[in-house]
């Protein structure tokens, strides 16, 4: 885009600040001006525009060798409505009661068209193996453990499970990621019996999880899912089978309060 239909350019503008704030995220230890009009293939006075912008917002900031940051007012926005959120708040003494029993990352997610989103994540003190996944960041949900309870939900039949596939390949991030739709089927017809899902080293290698449904706005559909990922050589995902009543007595007895 380069104007609307009337010829007005100010959403491009808006577009442009919004591309300039998601990249500035990317990097953590700052970006100098030139590189982020490489970054955004936009001539450097029109992203330095953009930055000032978000200067003024307190979206951005600057460090003493010139690099731009993230500002301080929308780390303090963005963890404040984290916090605030109620599906946060209301999982967070159920991610601690399975973090403290396990000694592993606990997390809760919800699914968004082909990925699940993590809302919570929680590590424990020492120990924690570095994984993918961050709170909002997405990881395919037909090979995470999350992912398959949720889908498991909405995919009754091997042509819903066709549907949903449609015409893009499934990304397989291990050698042992389920990666037709056949495979698919037959997995999360195992979900629906069991009542949980596995990753067995599907997103990640040498790491394993375990994941139950969780009912915080209804009785019948979940509105997210809740998983133990652990290392798999430390956990095996045997232990966490066998220990599922205790799993499930946490998550429900925390659900219902």
């Amino acid at each position: 885009m380069t104007e609307t239909a009337e010829g007005d350019p100010r959403l491009v503008g808006a577009d442009r600040v919004l591309a300039v704030l998601a990249e500035l995220a990317r990097h953590s230890n700052g970006i100098g001006l030139e590189d982020m009009a490489r970054a955004m293939a936009s001539p450097k006075p029109t992203v330095h525009r953009a930055l000032a912008a978000l200067r003024r917002a307190g979206f951005a900031a600057q460090d003493g060798h010139g690099r731009y940051l993230l500002g301080d007012e929308f780390l303090r926005l963005a963890f404040a409505h984290h916090e605030a959120r109620p599906d946060h708040v209301r999982i967070l003494p159920v991610l601690t009661a399975l973090c403290d029993r396990y000694g592993e990352t606990c997390h809760y997610a919800v699914l968004d068209g082909r990925s699940v989103v993590y809302r919570s994540k929680l590590d424990p003190p020492a120990g924690a193996v570095r994984l993918s996944s961050v709170v909002g960041g997405r990881n395919p949900a037909h090979c995470t453990a999350v992912g398959k309870v949720l889908l498991a939900q909405r995919l009754k039949t091997e042509q819903d499970v066709r549907d949903w596939v449609g015409d893009e390949p499934l990304a397989a991030p291990t050698e042992r990621s389920l990666c037709t739709p056949e495979q698919l089927h037959a997995e999360l017809t195992r979900v629906r019996e069991r009542g949980y899902g596995v990753d067995d080293q599907e997103t990640d290698p040498g790491v394993n999880c375990l994941a139950v449904p969780a009912y915080l706005t209804s009785p019948s559909m979940p509105s997210g899912a809740i998983s133990i990922s652990c290392v798999a050589y430390r956990t095996p995902l045997s232990r966490l089978v066998d220990d599922l009543p205790a799993i499930r007595a946490i998550v429900t007895g925390f659900s219902e309060l």
